[in-house]
């Protein structure tokens, strides 16, 4: 039996793959590791659970994502986002594990209008997507036979997101006001799992770089809106330009990807994240 290895399983990612893991048990184990049992910036770690377990697949699910605080944390940013993949991909190299890298959105500058291909220049503007952006370069120079998703705007049922902070406000407030100026796209951590899945499983693989969110494009302002839909909240929502919310770290005023490649190679047909919000909020009020 096959074995995937889930690197920070604690995460949105990591926990949406726990979830559908047992629907895979026939076919694969799950090894499932977080960073208080695996140190993906202790080179030592990661090599002893490689020789240990000798994974077939590595999900990389773990990752710096405090955008703001990367800013006065650049180390740690960069250990766990950069140094850490290359550990994983040397890793991954020596062992003939075929490695899965999830990244984001931020490592463009958003000045553009139309969306980026996975050719498209990079051009991150704070430091959490230089270090993302780092990892990538880093995951392929090293191991040809990794796969980097990058993915957008992750919500799910688990952890901290945009989602749940929202529902929360909601409860809490009569009013808000939601950036209205930046563009991008909506991703439930659950279609992105199943994505990669479905990557596992495909019986020819295409390595390199891959876009995937859900679609199509909107802004914080209407995604919010959408929750407040969907939870029949009457708060009142007003639109913010980006100039009325600073935020320590400089974010991507579009950075809409191109989902063309995935679907044209691995076949996958990304949802409409209207429909995949709704089913999260629905599931997060019967909690």
């Amino acid at each position: 039996m096959k074995k995937i290895a889930v690197i920070g399983s604690n995460g949105q990612l990591g926990n949406c793959i726990r979830k559908i893991a047992p629907d895979f048990e026939n076919q694969y184990e799950f090894l499932f590791t977080d960073s208080a049992t695996l140190d993906v910036t202790s080179e030592e770690q990661v090599n002893d659970f490689f020789y240990d377990n000798k994974p077939d697949y590595c999900i990389n699910a773990s990752a710096y994502t405090a955008v703001d605080l990367a800013e006065k944390e650049k180390e740690r940013a960069f250990a766990v986002n950069a140094d850490g993949v290359a550990n994983l991909a040397q890793a991954c190299i020596e062992h003939k594990t075929i490695l899965i890298h999830v990244s984001t959105d931020y490592v463009f500058d958003g000045d553009t209008n139309l969306p980026y291909s996975e050719d498209d220049f990079t051009n991150p503007i704070g430091v959490y997507g230089e270090s993302k952006r780092q990892g990538e370069e880093l995951a392929l120079e090293i191991n040809p036979e990794t796969i980097i998703l990058r993915t957008s705007w992750l919500y799910s049922e688990f952890n901290k997101n945009f989602v749940k902070t929202m529902l929360n406000l909601f409860s809490q407030k009569t009013e808000l006001g939601i950036v209205a100026n930046q563009f991008g796209q909506p991703t439930n951590a659950n279609d992105l799992a199943a994505a990669i899945m479905e990557i596992i499983e495909a019986p020819h693989k295409t390595f390199g770089i891959f876009h995937f969110s859900n679609y199509p494009e909107t802004t914080w302002f209407e995604f919010a809106k959408k929750i407040a839909e969907f939870s029949k909240s009457s708060v009142q929502l007003n639109p913010l330009t980006t100039e009325q919310y600073p935020t320590p770290a400089k974010r991507p005023v579009r950075s809409t990807m191109s989902l063309d490649k995935i679907e044209e190679v691995y076949k996958i047909e990304p949802k409409h994240w209207e429909y995949s919000l709704e089913e999260c909020v629905d599931l997060l009020i019967q909690q």
